[in-house]
């Protein structure tokens, strides 16, 4: 079974050498995705709400480019620059999640300038 590296135009290119995505068999694990726009590379959002709906924006791109959906996330992996932000955070997570809900993890982390959030995502894939 192969390890394949998942890539799309409709996620931000990483800013090393890192796959936005890559599956082994039914895994498959997502780099972190931070608020940048896929095409200007600028972060979107100064709020912890804008920021956390772009992410999720580039999160999705690379699932649907893997064949995935959140259907199949099994972990999420939160990292946030202030623990003032957890309720906003929660607020925007909480529409966008649906059940069955991922486990979640979320952590306190200093990040790029301007970032206030990343996260990263494991899931299964049929």
């Amino acid at each position: 079974m192969a390890k394949v590296a998942i890539t799309t135009e409709k996620a931000p290119k990483p800013a090393a050498n890192y796959s936005p995505a890559v599956r082994k068999g039914p895994i498959l694990q997502l780099a972190g995705q931070v608020p940048f726009d896929p095409e200007t590379g600028e972060i979107v959002g100064s709020t912890i709400a804008e920021q956390t709906r772009q992410v999720f924006a580039n999160l999705e791109a690379v699932l649907t480019e893997a064949g995935s959906g959140w259907q199949d996330v099994m972990m999420v992996r939160a990292y946030l620059t202030d623990t003032a932000h957890f309720g906003e955070f929660n607020e925007v997570y909480n529409e966008l999640v649906r059940e069955p809900y991922p486990a979640r993890t979320t952590v306190y982390v200093g990040l790029p300038k301007g970032v206030l959030v990343e996260i990263d995502l494991l899931a299964v894939v049929d």
